[in-house]
């Protein structure tokens, strides 16, 4: 981690997180949505109204099931769904919360929410899962890339989630800034401007140089992230763990040059010095503190949404091809945990949403890019444009990434890691950690993590 005071400060937040999160549980067991009793595999009786809580994590407009979730409502009378999207801290919150409700028995919704992060975890606990092939998911193998599929299969061959969306990689920046620093501001002369990350360093003093009261980009976090994915592509398509489950950090490739990637900007002077989906980030989205980060699909909606940039600046963010080619930086799944009363019921909302209907409804509303095949051939998602990102042919720049992207290895602790490793990135920009001392204590508190 990142100090002993900080540490503490952390702990109290998670802490608080936590019991704020048992409390929204609580209150959304009532109506029948989950159950303290482990579910015997049977399904209500038909006359019953039932009422399904869909649990869910993320920023701004997050798996972006809103529209999808109102309409399933308008046209279902027997089962309705009860959205709460409880946090926008997956590793620091959600997960490390899902994972005692999952233990217990009590407190998870009966369809929940899972970041590539956490599913290595997920994969390993069969016992946590019911299994969604006895309520005929199996079916929809051919609908999902081979690696989402069997990344919701369990350690012992039985299917418990399917995909929601991938992370196809762009770069988001501001249009207005750029054409205020008198650099090129269409996205493809844009992308132009950096194909390598050498070159967008370059392009980054070049704006700072004119615009003096806004920094490049966010801060190390993002970047970093974006770095490492393409990296990981390029040494075995693993990151923090190799794929017996080993840590690897002190002697993966990929992971030093991120590491070392995020220490040179924030050296040379380039980040505004934000860890990415804290209060403080999206804060410096609406004070225009800073004019470019790492965007995967779910991205957009983040950026767009009410508690990030907001309404009053779309048409001023634009998206462009990322430095250094694509990647893939995250996506997530839905599983049905065992102790939900209605097994049955929850199958059927969470086919709905992962199939294609729901998918593109997400990537209409959110820009989330859909992993079922069927959705990402619709043509609503190939056609698609942005309006909030000055109309960007969101479907042509996804879609065209998404049969291409290659999966990371994630190990089962992988969302502990992930958490140490940004929380060092983060303090390195932020001068709680000196550079000098930074990648020593990143290896040391991955390790610690991992356990």
């Amino acid at each position: 981690m990142i100090g002993n005071s900080r540490r503490g400060r952390m702990l109290a937040i998670a802490a608080a997180s936590a019991l704020a999160l048992s409390v929204i549980s609580a209150c959304s067991t009532d109506d029948g949505g989950s159950s303290s009793t482990p579910s015997d595999g049977g399904s209500s009786a038909a006359a019953e109204k039932v009422t399904i809580t869909l649990q869910t994590f993320g920023g701004g407009k997050n798996f972006g099931f809103k529209e999808a979730v109102d309409k399933w409502n308008a046209e279902h009378t027997d089962i309705q769904i009860k959205y709460d999207n409880l946090t926008d801290q997956f590793e620091q919150t959600y997960w490390p919360q899902m994972i005692q409700w999952l233990q217990s028995g009590a407190g998870a919704g009966d369809v929940v929410g899972i970041e590539e992060g956490g599913m290595g975890l997920a994969k390993a606990h069969p016992e946590w899962w019911a299994d969604l092939g006895e309520f005929g998911l199996n079916n929809h193998q051919a609908n999902f890339p081979a690696w989402k599929w069997e990344n919701g299969v369990t350690v012992d061959g039985k299917l418990f989630a399917l995909g929601t969306d991938v992370g196809g990689m762009s770069l988001c920046y501001r249009k207005d800034l750029f054409e205020k620093a008198g650099l090129p501001s269409d996205r493809e002369e844009v992308g132009k401007l950096w194909p390598t990350w050498d070159d967008f360093v370059k392009v980054g003093h070049q704006f700072q140089a004119k615009v003096k009261d806004t920094k490049f980009v966010d801060g190390t976090n993002t970047l970093y992230n974006v770095v490492l994915v393409q990296e990981a592509a390029k040494n075995g398509n693993v990151a923090y763990f190799d794929k017996d489950n080993k840590l690897i950090v002190d002697s993966n490739p990929a992971v030093k040059t991120a590491y070392d990637f995020a220490e040179k900007i924030s050296k040379e002077g380039l980040t505004a010095k934000l860890r990415n989906f804290t209060d403080e980030w999206k804060t410096g989205m609406k004070k225009s503190q800073f004019a470019t980060l790492g965007c995967p699909a779910w991205m957009l909606g983040v950026v767009s949404g009410d508690d990030a940039a907001g309404p009053e600046f779309a048409g001023k963010w634009d998206v462009a091809a990322v430095p250094g080619g694509g990647g893939n930086w995250g996506g997530s799944w839905l599983a049905v945990p065992k102790q939900s009363k209605h097994p049955k019921e929850a199958a059927q909302v969470l086919e709905y949403l992962t199939g294609k209907e729901g998918q593109v409804s997400v990537f209409n509303y959110s820009g989330n890019l859909p992993s079922n095949v069927q959705a990402q051939q619709d043509p609503a998602v190939q056609g698609a444009k942005n309006e909030y990102f000055n109309d960007a042919p969101v479907g042509d720049i996804f879609v065209k990434s998404a049969g291409a992207l290659q999966p990371v290895f994630l190990g089962v602790k992988h969302a502990q890691v992930k958490n140490a490793v940004e929380s060092v990135v983060s303090a390195i920009d932020d001068g709680s950690v000196p550079y000098a001392e930074g990648w020593k204590r990143l290896v040391d508190d991955a390790v610690k993590a991992a356990g």
